[in-house]
C-alpha cells in the first residue's frame, strides 16, 4: 500500500481531497491532504511561492513520511517540483495531475492564456489583498464542467480568494529537472483550463518532464468533486511501482 500526499491547486485548501482520501484509505492506503500556506478561508493571503512550497516541506517533515507518493494538482504542480527538490529522499514518485509543468525561470502566469493573464492582473488589482477571487460562471463552465448546478454551487462555496504572487514568482527548477525521481502525469480529457490541443495540459505541460507515466481519464479540472471514486482508480494507477 501507497501513502500519498495529496497538494491542491488555487483556490482551494486540503478539504477538497476528502472525498479522495476517503476512497483511497478504504483501499488501504494512507491519504493526506496538507493546506498551502496562505490557502483557505480566513487566513493571511501574504504569501509567495517560496512559503507555499515551506508549507508543504515542513507539512512532510513534521508528520515523518517518508517513501511517499507525492501529487500535485494545478498550481500545486510548480509546488511539488520545488518541495522535491528540497525532500527528494522521502519521495518514491511525483503525480502531475493536471498540473502546470514549468521551464526553469518561468512563472504560474507565463503559462497562462493572455486572456486568463489580464483576467487575473485586474481581478488582483481590484482586490484589496492582492488576491483573485474565482467568478462562478468560469468555475461552473470551465473548471467544473462535468458536474451539475447543485455540485457547482456547493463546491464553489469551498472556495476562497487566491493569492497571487505565487502565481507571478519566477522559479529556479534547474535541480528539479536533474532529479532521478520517477514522474507520472494524470491528465483529465474534458479539462478547458488550458486550451485543448498542443496549447494544453498533454502534451505541452506533460512533454516537459521528458520521461513520465502518461495516465489518462475523462472528466474535467475539478475532478475530485465530480467524479472522486473514478480519480482514486487512476492515482493509483499513476502512483504504482
Amino acid at each position: 500500500m501507497s501513502t500519498f500526499v495529496l497538494v491542491h491547486g488555487s483556490w482551494h485548501d486540503g478539504f477538497a481531497w476528502n472525498a479522495v482520501i476517503q476512497h483511497l484509505e478504504a483501499k488501504g492506503h494512507q491519504a493526506f491532504a496538507p493546506t498551502i500556506a496562505g490557502h483557505g478561508k480566513g487566513v493571511n493571503k501574504n504569501v509567495n511561492h517560496a512559503q507555499c512550497v515551506q508549507s508543504i516541506i515542513d507539512y512532510i517533515v513534521d508528520k515523518h513520511l517518508t517513501d511517499i507518493v507525492l501529487l500535485g494538482h494545478s498550481f500545486g504542480g510548480s509546488v511539488i517540483a520545488k518541495v522535491a527538490e528540497a525532500i527528494s529522499d522521502r519521495i518514491r514518485r511525483l503525480i502531475f495531475f493536471n498540473a502546470f509543468v514549468l521551464n526553469d525561470g518561468e512563472s504560474l502566469r507565463d503559462n497562462i492564456p493572455p486572456d486568463s493573464q489580464a483576467l487575473f492582473d485586474k481581478l488582483a488589482r481590484e482586490s484589496d489583498d492582492n488576491t483573485i477571487t474565482m467568478p462562478f460562471e468560469i468555475w461552473r463552465e470551465v473548471l467544473l464542467n462535468d458536474a451539475d448546478l447543485d455540485l457547482a454551487k456547493s463546491s464553489y462555496a469551498q472556495l476562497s480568494p487566491e493569492p497571487y504572487q505565487p502565481f507571478i514568482d519566477k522559479l529556479d527548477l534547474k535541480q528539479f529537472y536533474s532529479l532521478p525521481i520517477p514522474k507520472s502525469y494524470l491528465y483529465c480529457t474534458e479539462d478547458n483550463v488550458l486550451p485543448q490541443g498542443e496549447g494544453g495540459w498533454h502534451p505541452r505541460m506533460s512533454s516537459r518532464l521528458r520521461l513520465f507515466r502518461l495516465v489518462q481519464m475523462p472528466g474535467s479540472h475539478e475532478v475530485m468533486f465530480s467524479n472522486p471514486i473514478g480519480l482514486v482508480e487512476k492515482i493509483i494507477v499513476a502512483g504504482r511501482d
